[in-house]
């Protein structure tokens, strides 16, 4: 049994994840995102595909202006004992010329794709045992030496931070056995995937990327730790 908190679970890869994850029934869920309305077809969609699958509980959070002491860990402890996997996957992306690129631009995604994990990192690991998973999801963007694209730096740039953030943090939480990895992906079939690339078609679906999060949150752990691994199959 393993009991997962994911972000970004309302719409993309995320979404995906959530449902391959859910088709364990030995797994329970916390999926949380900022939209009820697509929490609530998230769930929906979940109990019709594994009606005999893993527990899973929507909730409504914001993980940059939501509180947490207040509200998200009462929450995760009336679910859980302990939080065996977190998948960070909330993320925002702004398609702008760099010159056109506002502070309040860079601020936002900075925000969403670096602080935000930071904060639910800092209040979930208090609640994590040895062997547990931190799974941080960045991007080819934010992966050194990858192809970089026009329009894409703030985004680029706070992936990049993220990727970091994981091989620091490995290290500081060797003591605790908690393995911390970021999976720098590529393109995926998504809304989000469709405003940094409008006329493109990516390389992967976005069920099979949310298949290849979830079993790799699940056991990638076993392998690997402070690493940031490409998972890319074309450019971008």
């Amino acid at each position: 049994m393993a009991n997962i908190i994911i972000t970004g679970a309302s719409s993309g890869v995320g979404f995906e994840a959530v449902l391959d994850l859910t088709a364990n029934k030995d797994n329970k869920v916390i999926a949380l995102a900022r939209s009820a309305d697509k929490l609530r077809k998230l769930h929906e969609i979940a109990t019709s595909l594994n009606p005999d699958g893993g527990q899973l509980f929507p909730a409504q959070f914001d993980i940059v202006y939501d509180e947490y002491q207040r509200s998200l860990i009462p929450f995760i402890k009336s679910k859980f004992d302990t939080v065996d996997i977190l998948i960070n996957n909330a993320g925002m992306l702004v398609n702008k010329p760099f010159l056109e690129t506002t502070i309040e631009d860079f601020t936002q995604v900075i925000q969403t794709n670096l602080f935000g994990h930071v904060q639910m990192i800092k209040h979930v690991v208090p609640l994590m045992k040895k062997g547990s998973h931190i799974v941080n999801i960045g991007s080819m963007g934010g992966y050194q030496g990858s192809v970089k694209f026009p329009g894409l730096a703030a985004y680029s740039a706070s992936k990049a931070a993220i990727a970091v953030l994981t091989e620091c943090l490995a290290e500081e939480f060797k003591e605790q056995e908690i393995s911390v990895n970021c999976l720098a992906l590529g393109s995926a079939q998504t809304e989000m995937f469709e405003a940094a690339f409008p006329s493109m078609q990516a390389g992967t679906l976005a069920f099979e990327m949310g298949r290849y999060i979830a079993e790799f949150a699940q056991n990638g752990h076993k392998f690997y730790n402070g690493k940031v691994l490409p998972v890319a199959n074309t450019t971008p």
